[in-house]
């Protein structure tokens, strides 16, 4: 490409970012992903480093957000609002200190301090005399949107300093005095909690879901009426003095973050300080799985010199702080093209929607399909096939439309209409009263029946090795299977008869089927597919009855006797029971020796775990997550998802998430995976 061509497009992504900016700070309302923003600018940096002479004033490079709003008088801030420059990985985050150790080699003995990178609105506060009389937007990090009406409602922010708050560890300072004069940096939020309400309460009311936190709190910041901003649950974190006047302020960032807190001001409880900067690359590497167990949104870290003097003297490029970088993870939410809306029938009839897109890499993995939720969700958000839609992937979670860009219609956008017959068999579908989800009601429908095979062979039930999705389906489109419990009569010679089996495949698949008779009952329990049952569930249930004629006979209420069974899995485990198909089934796995073992109650009551609750949080050392959850069951305890008072322990590796906070907060022991091991008497036993 000619220097023509490569000016030409500068110029096209000047104008393209710039029109993003506008959308995203002023109207909050954009239409791509910060992704695909971060790659823009990209590539517009690249082009201006390789031809710093085409670098004028007015590039999106050298300023920080865009023009503050016409709506709200002009604020001109006491120092730049600075933006931070990005690193993706560990590569480039070890770019940057090699870069800052150059510039200058205190910087190899620096101390880091490291804090969360939160999806909000940074604002700034001004206080005069303790009192709080100004507040803006960051506008263009020159001048920003006076809307200090609007801050005085929201009530984490404090309107007079210094609060006479506790003192809450020793580097605090209970007799803060603040200066004369003094701007703070902040974040303005709406934490996933309240923004899942704030969304409850508009669709209940027949009003839209907002489409995120971020753009939520942002748009509730600049209403014209302070009323409106009020009746938000909006939350702010502020982590940097910009200016003061009088009075001694701390020389180091921990020592900020510590005298802020002591002033009054909310300062996040999730940083940390580190002596060595390798230390920050293994906690930023691992952090991912913190990140998702946050009560707001955010995008990465920002890793800081402790040293605020060290990083004064660093500089800054551009609008960027040399002393300071912002570690950014793969996006979890892009904007895609939806071109189709289908439909799946799951193993009980239910019929779920979901989207076809144009191919986006999320979180370093290419996602083309993702779920709808269903039906009312689309009609809701109004989400037609053709639209560019927001999709959302978080930690191993199936990903999900969050809802459509409806700035970028085009008027070529399809609505949507659902299936009024089962797309597998074309019989008609029903949806049950207070229900959500439709049903195709024909038990022999064809996708039903692959679907039940194939969650019954799965490994968390019969664990039949070698039964995929294909040979599955190959069997029910030869009619040698009408139902799970067929599989445990089948022959070599009716597997001989299907495409790409030879002998040894069809002895090994036979093998497979044949061991999995001796499956424990909880795995037979949970192979069944009773709708609400899953594997702790029926592990609950195998416990307490024992057999599966002793759970065939339980009754609606005794089931609800069981500890996490409610009215509505009693009612469904009841209904399976009850139907003939179902009675048929049983029969057949009786005929066939599949009855699944008995836990030998004594030795559970005896086991060295049995009648304890323990809660995983953070990465163990010897244990996948998997494996530490089988340790606890094989020696007899129970595991549960979330911290309560009924917890006994909560067993935390490197890195542990908000569990660890609560578990103090309600006096759960604490303890190490080498504690677990003791308490397991595994030492003993070895």
């Amino acid at each position: 490409m000619n220097d023509s061509s490569l000016r030409q497009r500068l110029e096209e992504l000047r104008e393209e970012i710039r029109a993003h900016n506008y959308r995203y700070y002023v109207l909050n309302e954009p239409t791509i992903s910060d992704e695909a923003y971060d790659s823009l600018m990209a590539e517009l940096r690249s082009l201006e480093a390789a031809h710093p002479e085409w670098i004028t004033p007015d590039s999106p490079t050298q300023r920080v957000g865009a023009p503050p709003s016409e709506k709200f008088p002009k604020v001109r801030h006491p120092a730049p609002i600075l933006s931070l420059a990005n690193a993706f990985g560990e590569a480039e985050l070890r770019a940057w200190f090699d870069r800052i150790c150059k510039l200058d080699s205190r910087a190899a003995r620096a101390s880091f301090v490291v804090e969360p990178k939160i999806d909000g609105l940074t604002v700034v506060l001004h206080y005069r005399n303790g009192i709080f009389v100004q507040g803006a937007t960051r506008g263009d990090g020159e001048v920003g949107e006076d809307i200090t009406a609007n801050l005085r409602t929201v009530r984490a922010i404090p309107l007079r300093i210094p609060l006479h708050a506790a003192k809450r560890n020793q580097e605090e300072r209970a007799d803060a005095v603040p200066p004369a004069y003094l701007v703070v940096r902040g974040e303005v939020f709406l934490s996933k909690k309240d923004f899942e309400a704030l969304n409850r309460h508009r669709i209940e009311n027949g009003e839209k879901p907002y489409q995120n936190p971020r753009n939520t709190a942002a748009g509730s910041l600049r209403q014209l009426n302070p009323q409106v901003t009020a009746s938000r649950p909006l939350r702010i974190l502020v982590y940097q003095i910009v200016a003061h006047e009088g009075g001694e302020i701390p020389t180091t960032q921990w020592g900020t973050l510590a005298y802020l807190r002591s002033l009054g001001f909310p300062v996040s409880e999730d940083v940390r300080r580190f002596e060595r900067f390798e230390e920050v690359v293994r906690y930023a590497v691992g952090w991912r799985e913190v990140r998702e167990t946050l009560p707001y949104e955010a995008d990465g870290l920002v890793i800081k010199i402790d040293d605020l003097a060290l990083a004064a003297d660093l500089g800054v490029t551009g609008k960027d702080p040399r002393g300071a970088m912002a570690f950014k993870y793969p996006a979890q939410e892009v904007t895609t093209r939806l071109h189709e809306i289908r439909v799946n029938v799951g193993r009980t009839g239910a019929l779920t929607p979901y989207a076809v897109l144009e191919p986006v890499n999320i979180g370093g993995v290419m996602v083309e399909r993702a779920t709808l939720h269903n039906f009312d969700f689309i009609a809701e958000k109004d989400i037609r096939e053709g639209d560019v839609v927001r999709v959302k992937r978080a930690g191993e979670v199936i990903p999900y439309v969050i809802g459509p860009v409806i700035e970028a219609r085009s008027g070529a956008e399809r609505p949507y209409k659902p299936p009024t017959r089962c797309p597998s068999c074309g019989q008609p579908v029903e949806r049950a009263a207070g229900e959500v989800a439709w049903y195709c009601v024909n038990a022999a429908c064809p996708a039903q029946l692959v679907r039940n095979v194939e969650h019954f062979v799965s490994r968390g039930a019969m664990d039949i090795e070698g039964l995929g999705e294909k040979i599955v389906a190959q069997l029910i489109e030869a009619k040698l299977i009408e139902d799970a419990a067929d599989l445990y009569f089948l022959t070599k010679d009716s597997l001989l008869s299907l495409e790409g089996f030879a002998e040894k495949k069809a002895e090994n698949l036979l093998r497979a089927i044949e061991e999995s008779k001796t499956r424990p009952l909880h795995r037979l329990i949970t192979a069944l597919g009773i709708r609400g049952v899953g594997e702790a569930v029926a592990a609950d249930l195998a416990r307490v009855y024992g057999s599966l004629e002793a759970l065939r006979a339980a009754s609606f209420e005794s089931l609800q006797e069981v500890e996490g069974i409610g009215p509505n899995v009693a009612r469904s485990i009841v209904d399976w029971f009850a139907q003939p198909r179902n009675q048929a089934l049983l029969e057949k796995l009786t005929l066939a020796g599949v009855r699944g073992e008995s836990p030998d109650s004594s030795e559970t009551s005896d086991a060295p775990l049995a009648g304890k609750t323990f809660v995983l949080t953070g990465t163990l050392e010897g244990f996948t997550r998997q494996e530490a959850k089988a340790f606890i069951q094989a020696h007899g305890g129970k595991v549960a998802g979330s911290v309560s008072k009924k917890t006994n322990y909560l067993v935390a590796g490197e890195n542990p998430g908000s569990k660890l906070a609560k578990a103090r907060a309600l006096g759960v022991e604490i303890i190490n995976e080498a504690r677990l091991r003791a308490l397991a008497r595994e030492e003993s036993s070895s």
